[in-house]
């Protein structure tokens, strides 16, 4: 491989041929497509550290080139050339990814300056990526994921808790992973290879959940046309797992207690006890003592349930732990999405520090999820994140926050703003989805710039 594999595309033969004879000189494993598709070809057989490609190509030019190979190989680093350099093609293919930008006419050590720049690139990226994998390998548990001392304790009390039977109680706000700790408990423990049985209590009516736990003997009720098991068996040998427990209805937390004390269940309908064996974990965002002093919760029930309580602390408490999430969950997304995504700017990672994360862990990997998604660029900005707007407003909110009614054009401003911060400032993008030429937007733009006042008719 000598000191990297160099991809080099261009529609000609000459152009390909010098760059070939250079840096192979340069001790460089070297390969050639004449166009964009033989391009892709040959990065989906092998893996590249470096693609240098003309810009202006029959068919396929060097920015759709681009913007595809990114979702074969997003690790490599992509060099666009070109004889029609302008300032706009620049921005359009760094946008798009590019690493480094070369106008002809060049020097063959300029080639060689930013093969040898890119290659540079790649090795810091990846050793980059190789010490996050050593941190998340240390700072998690199964799929848990925590650098904070409150989370490190999380994963000591479930390793110590694990390899036994004892019922366990989660708990911790909506979106804090409860479901992910009764995992790491069940996945961790010698009932591993037994089924993991997840019900909500708070999705199943009250009038059907007990037959959906119980099971039930054939015609226990209108419709009970057949036998069935129920959601106990099902999990013989393995974990049920009973999240929204705070919701379950008195009745039925007095048949849960039953089946808890002697470990064996009856079906709606039937005459004989079941034997079980299994480990109970149960989860609530809810707070149990309170509910108890209201009389909806059962108290002798709560002790059965907490013989080990686990509580998982909201996201705002744990902020050392967001930028680990942030990185893990854009990883997931980007590679879902076919995206060479590099990461967040410093000033997004900020703004991610700074939210107060009402919806917890599950709210940021949404975020992530959705700025991946409409970013074009390799990194994430602040704006795309949209997260000191709380969201997009509404027309209605636009409405209410004015001490007059806004015109049209206002409203159009507003809502032309708010799509260009979604699409990360890609013009070709937002057009597209405003449904308006980019050169009309480009008109827009400075009465925006002014405050979003009396913006230029719409025309397509």
């Amino acid at each position: 491989m000598g000191k990297g594999r160099i991809l080099i595309v261009d529609d000609d033969a000459e152009m390909r041929a010098l760059l070939r004879d250079h840096l192979r000189g340069e001790g460089y494993a070297t390969a050639l497509a004449p166009h964009g598709p033989a391009a892709l070809a040959a990065l989906r057989d092998a893996d590249y550290d470096v693609v240098v490609a003309d810009l202006r190509m029959q068919g396929m030019d060097g920015l759709e080139l681009l913007e595809r190979a990114r979702g074969i190989r997003p690790e490599a680093r992509v060099i666009i050339i070109t004889a029609f350099g302008s300032i706009d093609s620049a921005i359009a293919a760094m946008r798009a990814g590019a690493f480094h930008y070369v106008p002809k006419p060049f020097t063959l050590p300029e080639i060689s300056l930013a093969v040898e720049k890119a290659l540079e690139d790649r090795r810091l990226r990846e050793e980059n990526r190789r010490l996050r994998e050593e941190v998340e390998g240390r700072y998690r548990l199964g799929s848990l994921l925590g650098a904070s001392p409150a989370m490190q304790a999380v994963f000591a009390l479930i390793r110590q808790a694990a390899p036994g039977d004892s019922n366990v109680l989660i708990t911790g706000e909506s979106g804090t992973g409860k479901e992910l700790v009764a995992k790491a408990l069940h996945y961790n423990s010698p009932r591993a290879e037994h089924p993991f049985v997840p019900v909500n209590c708070a999705a199943i009516p009250a009038n059907l959940l007990e037959s959906e736990l119980f099971g039930h003997v054939k015609g226990a009720f209108t419709g009970a046309v057949v036998a069935r098991r129920g959601l106990f068996r099902e999990a013989e040998g393995g974990t049920l797992f009973l999240d929204e427990i705070g919701d379950m209805a008195p009745e039925l937390q007095a048949k849960l207690l039953r089946v808890i004390e002697g470990w064996a269940v009856r079906p709606v309908g039937g005459d004989e006890a079941i034997p079980v064996d299994l480990r109970l974990v149960a989860a609530t965002n809810q707070d149990l003592r309170t509910r108890i002093q209201d009389g909806a919760f059962r108290e002798d029930l709560y002790y059965r349930l907490a013989v080990i309580p686990i509580h998982l602390p909201p996201l705002r408490e744990r902020r050392e732990d967001i930028p680990l999430l942030a990185e893990r969950f854009m990883r997931r997304a980007a590679g879902a999405a076919e995206k060479g995504m590099q990461g967040f700017t410093p000033e997004a990672m900020a703004a991610l520090l700074r939210h107060p994360w009402p919806g917890n862990v599950r709210e940021l990997e949404n975020v992530v999820e959705r700025v991946v998604t409409l970013t074009a660029g390799p990194q994430v900005s602040a704006e795309a994140l949209l997260l000191d707007a709380s969201a997009a407003p509404s027309p209605t909110a636009l409405l209410a926050r004015a001490a007059h009614r806004p015109t049209l054009k206002d409203l159009t401003g507003e809502y032309v703003g708010l799509v260009l911060r979604e699409v990360g400032g890609d013009k070709s993008k937002a057009a597209e989805i405003l449904g308006i030429s980019k050169r009309t937007l480009y008109r827009w733009e400075k009465p925006l710039a002014a405050g979003g006042a009396d913006p230029p008719e719409v025309s397509a």
